[in-house]
């Protein structure tokens, strides 16, 4: 029990330093490019832009992360203190502060935290924004001046001797050996705490001086994996092998490397296979000099080829450090597989590899670790998507009727995921953005659903809280009257708002299309128009049964200017992610207000055959008397 404890809590420590860093990687990315076209030994040196290098390295990435890991802790105002302090350790250093930004930035966040508690109903109305710029300016700059005269000096020395460890490594040899850690590592999830806690933050400074780093190399490094999923494709068995085509694909060139951990798992001794690989590959990477002179992320080839040196010889070593690795891993694999006779349970190995990640993972299929029971007496559900104004708003509605006509006195709202209240006992989420839910309220019971117009979650919860829950009529009727006396919605959904016959060749050109009427009609900003087209890359707004309901993100709810909806009939369907949508719903959401059209639509779209009459209506007015209907 107490090394799951710990397993558990390095873990989650791992995924904390990883949700400081991967949010600015492109910052990252942008720092690599500059370094290696415009510095002297760069594809286009060029003096002037070259002059950009020290700077983003020294200022931007360490102010990115250490606002980033500060409003992890406590939103804007935790971003802002947090960015404070990190500019302590960053002027009172001469190396790139990431350690110190991810000791400041969180640290800023939890300080300011703890005050706004503190002084929470204690301030006179009126002083509320003079309170909250002088508290995060005073703490922020106390924090900053203890940094700058204690954190930094701290950290130079840990940095220090961690460099001078690995180059004794790299001197004496032993740096392959670093692939008993890794590859083990990378199976169990720990490998952000090793990657983003100590292997980028020296590599940034080898960077620095030597013009490229090894280090970048060490976890990035696709052959292991490859070898692995290439050796099932030869010697595995059912599923397995099946899979293995497209899985290699994936690791190899999209860098997703958790695709092949439930392959090991199936096989434990393949860890043997991977470590193995790993070393031969360090020992390559040695050997010719190969190194990488920006961040690879995600580990794809592709991404290892755009931040090598450009030059041959660095190709010729990184190149060769990833084929030897490869091939490695797949011969012993290829035995360990010819030889065994365990079984191969493909999902029983997904579903171990989830619950050692301890959240849900985009290849791991259509499950997600959560609470083994629906809590007892629940009294409040909520729907959560990202803005809080489009999805959760229609799998709110909905669910809420089929609360209503069991009889069940339970409350069912919808919020930004940001926004989810601590007191959540059930929260229903997008597969993709369930582990964000169980971040902010790890708590409570979690749902995942990629239908949220038809998923039978919620038939299946219903049966579940029948048997717990009793009814208040009385109660119930006063709730549902509350939620009829809202302000009345006509006029949000306007004839001229509704576009027959339309044809799209991208789901992009739909949404822009869209977010053109949405602006048009005075609803919203013009720049609301790109946060649509974000929110949808960020998680599909497919919503099921041929609909989808582009709608901005949650930071563009203030490009919203007042509340309306457009209606886009595609009879032919354009494609979203693999779905074939047929009606678009394109949402500006203020205030609340479109609420009530919106859980109409819902109901409405909840019917294929409702669907089926939208996408043949020959005009607005049919189209949209089939909505009002419902």
């Amino acid at each position: 029990m107490a090394q799951s404890n710990i397993k558990v809590a390095v873990q989650k420590f791992g995924n904390f330093l990883s949700s400081m860093v991967m949010p600015n990687i492109g910052a990252f990315i942008a720092w690599g490019l500059i370094t290696a076209l415009f510095i002297p030994t760069g594809f286009f040196p060029n003096e002037s832009l070259a002059k950009l290098v020290d700077p983003m390295v020294k200022y931007l990435l360490p102010l990115l992360i250490g606002y980033t890991g500060g409003k992890l802790v406590h939103d804007q105002r935790g971003g802002v203190v947090g960015a404070i302090a990190t500019m302590g350790v960053i002027v009172g250093s001469d190396i790139p502060m990431f350690l110190g930004a991810m000791i400041m930035g969180p640290l800023g966040g939890y300080i300011i935290k703890k005050f706004d508690q503190f002084i929470e109903g204690k301030v006179k109305t009126g002083f509320e924004m003079l309170i909250n710029n002088f508290s995060a300016g005073i703490l922020g700059g106390i924090l900053a001046i203890l940094a700058f005269l204690g954190v930094s000096p701290a950290v130079d020395g840990f940095t220090g001797a961690l460099v001078v460890g690995v180059d004794w490594m790299v001197a004496h040899g032993l740096l392959p050996l670093t692939s008993i850690l890794i590859e083990p590592a990378k199976i169990l999830f720990l490998n952000n705490a090793i990657n983003h806690g100590i292997l980028s933050p020296i590599g940034a400074e080898q960077i620095r001086t030597n013009g490229q780093s090894i280090l970048l190399l060490l976890e990035t490094n696709p052959g292991p994996g490859l070898g692995i999923l290439l050796a099932y494709c030869f010697f595995g068995k059912g599923t397995a092998k099946q899979s293995a085509p497209g899985a290699a694909i994936i690791h190899f060139i999209g860098g997703i490397h958790e695709i092949y951990f439930p392959y090991v798992l199936m096989r434990p001794l393949l860890i043997i296979a991977a470590i193995l690989g790993g070393m031969s590959g360090v020992f390559t990477f040695v050997l010719l000099g190969g190194g990488l002179q920006a961040v690879a992320s995600p580990g794809s080839i592709l991404a290892i080829l755009a931040a090598t040196p450009g030059n041959a010889g660095s190709y010729v070593a990184n190149i060769s450090g990833v084929l030897v690795a490869a091939i490695v891993s797949f011969i012993v694999g290829s035995l360990i597989l010819k030889t065994g006779k365990q079984s191969e349970d493909l999902d029983e190995a997904a579903r171990k590899m989830q619950e050692m990640k301890g959240k849900k993972s985009s290849v791991a299929g259509s499950f997600t670790k959560q609470q083994d029971e629906v809590p007892a007496s629940v009294q409040k559900i909520v729907f959560a998507c990202d803005a809080g104004m489009g999805s959760s708003a229609m799998g709110a509605s909905l669910l809420r009727k089929k609360v209503k006509q069991a009889d069940l006195n339970i409350s069912v709202t919808n919020t930004a995921i940001s926004n989810i209240p601590s007191d959540a006992q059930i929260v229903i989420t997008q597969e993709e953005l369930t582990p964000r839910a169980q971040n902010k309220v790890p708590d409570a019971y979690h749902i995942s659903v990629d239908n949220f117009l038809s998923s039978p979650e919620y038939d299946k919860l219903i049966d579940q809280l029948k048997n717990d829950h009793t009814t208040s009529k009385a109660e119930e009727e006063k709730r549902v009257s509350a939620e009829n006396n809202t302000d009345s919605n006509e006029g949000l959904l306007k004839e001229e708002n509704v576009f027959l016959n339309q044809h799209f060749s991208s789901k992009e050109e739909a949404i822009r299309f869209a977010g053109s009427v949405l602006v048009k009609g005075g609803y919203v900003e013009e720049n609301y128009v790109e946060a649509m087209i974000d929110r949808d890359n960020m998680t599909s707004t497919y919503m099921g049964n041929d609909v989808a309901i582009p709608h901005g993100t949650e930071e563009a709810k203030k490009n919203v200017l007042r509340s309306g909806f457009t209606v886009i009939q595609v009879p032919e369907g354009v494609d979203f992610d693999g779905e074939k949508v047929r009606l678009i719903f394109g949402i500006a959401g203020k205030d609340g207000t479109h609420l009530e059209i919106l859980s109409g639509i819902a109901i409405t779209c909840s019917d294929m055959d409702n669907i089926e009459k939208m996408v043949h209506a020959k005009s607005a007015k049919e189209l949209m008397a089939i909505i009002q209907s419902n």
